[in-house]
């Protein structure tokens, strides 16, 4: 059988995911920390409507009920001035 990659991001298959949802996931959070699918480049903008559709397919569940799973803000590097009262009042202005 050819593999079905969900989130291509992370790589992960349409196996393995169905394979997390029989171990018990049963919401988004619980996919993502599971299999790491969302958790790519693209924050899952890409793959968790899939995602959110198998889990529903296999669980019973309806699509709608499904809460999208929690996002991080993106670490971004920045330079350490940038967080000194100077800038903050130079914003202010």
């Amino acid at each position: 059988m050819e593999e079905k990659f969900i989130c291509r991001c992370q790589e992960v298959t349409e196996e393995e995911l169905e394979a997390a949802i029989a171990d018990g996931a049963v919401t988004m959070n619980e996919i993502k920390r599971w299999t790491r699918a969302g958790m790519g480049l693209c924050q899952g903008k890409c793959c968790s409507k899939q995602v959110m559709n198998l889990l529903a397919k296999k669980t019973g569940q309806a699509p709608g009920s499904i809460k999208p799973a929690t996002y991080r803000n993106p670490v971004r590097p920045m330079m350490i001035g940038s967080m000194t009262k100077e800038e903050e009042q130079d914003a202010s202005r």
